[in-house]
């Protein structure tokens, strides 16, 4: 599976980072969108995406508790989730062993110039879902990888 033929489902709540992620993704594969939390639950269980963006702050249901339903959930524990955060790396740790594929921070979406970053954080998730590994993931700009769990 690659990111031109997976079905991504992105949850942010900002309307301008939503479509600059969206413009940025959608060329690389199929893009469906959430703007809340409870939005996001819905669309993962009657479309299951193969991989999910998720930003952390959200209303109506916050980004940890939607992260927390879909790990507990049989239909959608399987589906790699990336978070999109702008939380310090303090919280990467915790994020991870709370089931997130990788941690990604929103200052590295400088669109213009690192657009590409996410795309192949997406591409590396993908693979690894398909491999049934769980290799170290670049989710960082500043080079470090991030160990992931799927």
């Amino acid at each position: 599976m690659t990111v031109s033929n997976s079905k991504m489902l992105l949850v942010e709540d900002s309307k301008f980072l939503r479509m600059a992620t969206e413009h940025s993704l959608s060329k690389a594969g199929y893009l469906v969108s959430a703007a809340d939390g409870e939005e996001a639950l819905q669309v993962a269980k009657e479309k299951p995406p193969d991989i999910i963006l998720l930003e952390m702050m959200l209303p109506k249901i916050s980004g940890p508790n939607v992260l927390q339903a879909l790990k507990e959930n049989h239909a959608t524990m399987h589906i790699p989730v990336i978070v999109l955060t702008s939380l310090s790396q303090k919280n990467e740790e915790k994020l991870i062993s709370e089931g997130a594929a990788a941690y990604f921070e929103k200052s590295a979406l400088a669109l213009d110039q690192n657009s590409d970053l996410l795309a192949t954080t997406v591409e590396t998730v993908l693979a690894r879902k398909c491999a049934g590994g769980a290799p170290d993931v670049p989710a960082r700009p500043d080079g470090r990888m991030t160990q992931a769990i799927v």
